[in-house]
């Protein structure tokens, strides 16, 4: 590895590239699961089908996440080619589904292209982290951290606060036609400008199966944290433009709260890094997830019209989500680097783990609020309300408080 890392762009030139490349990967990330379900309202279709099509395309990640990573292992002297068809495809997914505005099947086509580069793209540029950084130990990879995730964050933002100022100018339709214009757009430039990070990749003889050595090493532990983890975010994520819209009544700031959210999260990462490199990472994730807690369970008591209470949620759960964001992947990584593991099956999982948490979000929580009478745009009566407000806020809670118990149980080997 040391010798591959010698080729490679020194981390002084590569972070912004790299932070370049997080940010329109992360695009087709989070953002999508806030956006896909008033998109699919606004197109005519049921609401619980983008949940069931959400966890379908799941199933299939299943199979071709671990598969993308092995492919990502095999072809490491092609990195650039495939870096390439990651953006590409990233990019025509993003106007297949949003600027074409097809039917329900045609979009189900667009979203699997879409989600299969993110796949590809995110296990290339983690793996790459890892090359990078080139160290056994934590301290490397959460400054390179530190300077993705900001990235990735400033790309969720975007891609979040983008498409209602264009829906605001265009209106609904036009302006998601317009988001998805745009960001095939930024898909080719980014490619054009992240180029160089793939110049240097040596390749490598053939990866040997790493399922179970990294299971071993301790990876399995991590994988069950991130996807347990994830699932709080993913579930306020899934619900939040219809608590900010429905219940609390504050349609015209669901844009400005999701700045405050992902802006919080890019400030607070850096300062997350530097704690945890003083004083460990398991103290400090904890510390987050205790503030993610605090968060949520603030926002259960919530009424409508609360706008600057509801913005101080916003902002402490968004700097717990920095925190997450960087000290786990930093925390895989120098665990695959001190047991010389092939990165892309680990991050192919990896990647897995954190869609599985969105498909699951989704499918579980638009079907229960169906269920419960909630209907999109509407004011709810007191069951849906009610309903809303479990999903939103009370459920995200259970779940940071069962991920905080995984993490105090892991093993020191771990660390």
């Amino acid at each position: 590895m040391a010798e591959a890392a010698a080729l490679l762009p020194a981390p002084g030139d590569a972070r912004w590239r790299l932070a370049l490349m997080a940010g329109i990967l992360a695009s087709a990330g989070l953002p999508l699961y806030v956006h896909l379900p008033r998109f699919v309202a606004a197109m005519g279709l049921p609401l619980a089908s983008v949940g069931g099509l959400l966890l379908a395309l799941r199933v299939l990640d299943f199979v071709q996440d671990p598969l993308l990573g092995r492919l990502v292992d095999r072809m490491r002297s092609r990195a650039g080619g495939l870096a390439a068809l990651a953006l590409l495809s990233l990019g025509g997914g993003f106007a297949a589904v949003f600027a074409a505005q097809p039917g329900f099947w045609p979009m189900a086509v667009g979203l699997v292209v879409l989600f299969t580069a993110y796949s590809l793209g995110m296990i290339l540029l983690y793996a790459l982290s890892v090359e990078i950084a080139a160290s056994r130990e934590a301290g490397p990879h959460l400054n390179l951290a530190a300077w993705r995730e900001s990235g990735a964050l400033v790309g969720v933002l975007v891609a979040s606060v983008l498409p209602a100022f264009l829906a605001a100018g265009l209106g609904l339709r036009a302006g998601y036609a317009a988001f998805g214009i745009v960001m095939a757009g930024a898909a080719v430039a980014v490619w054009l400008a992240t180029r160089p990070l793939w110049a240097g990749i040596a390749p490598r003889g053939p990866a040997p199966p790493a399922l179970r050595p990294l299971i071993a090493a301790g990876g399995g532990w991590l994988l069950a944290l991130a996807l347990l983890n994830a699932l709080p975010v993913a579930v306020t994520a899934t619900l939040f433009l219809f608590f900010v819209e429905d219940h609390l009544r504050l349609g015209p700031l669901a844009g400005p709260y999701l700045a405050v959210f992902f802006l919080a999260a890019a400030v607070a990462a850096p300062g997350w890094a530097a704690l945890a490199r003083r004083l460990g990472t398991r103290p400090v994730l904890a510390a987050a997830m205790l503030l993610a807690i605090a968060a949520f369970g603030w926002a259960a008591v919530l009424p409508a019209g609360a706008t600057w209470r509801f913005g101080a949620v916003t902002l402490g759960s968004g700097a717990a989500v920095g925190a997450e964001l960087v000290l786990l992947p930093a925390l895989f990584a120098a665990l695959l680097a001190r047991y010389d593991l092939p990165e892309g099956l680990a991050f192919g999982l990896w990647s897995f783990a954190g869609k599985l948490a969105l498909a699951l979000a989704a499918a579980l929580v638009l079907p229960a609020l169906s269920l419960a009478g909630y209907v999109p745009g509407t004011p709810p009566d007191v069951a849906a309300a009610r309903a809303l407000v479990l999903g939103y806020a009370i459920l995200p809670c259970l779940l940071k408080l069962l991920a905080l118990g995984l993490l105090l149980a892991l093993p020191r080997k771990v660390f």
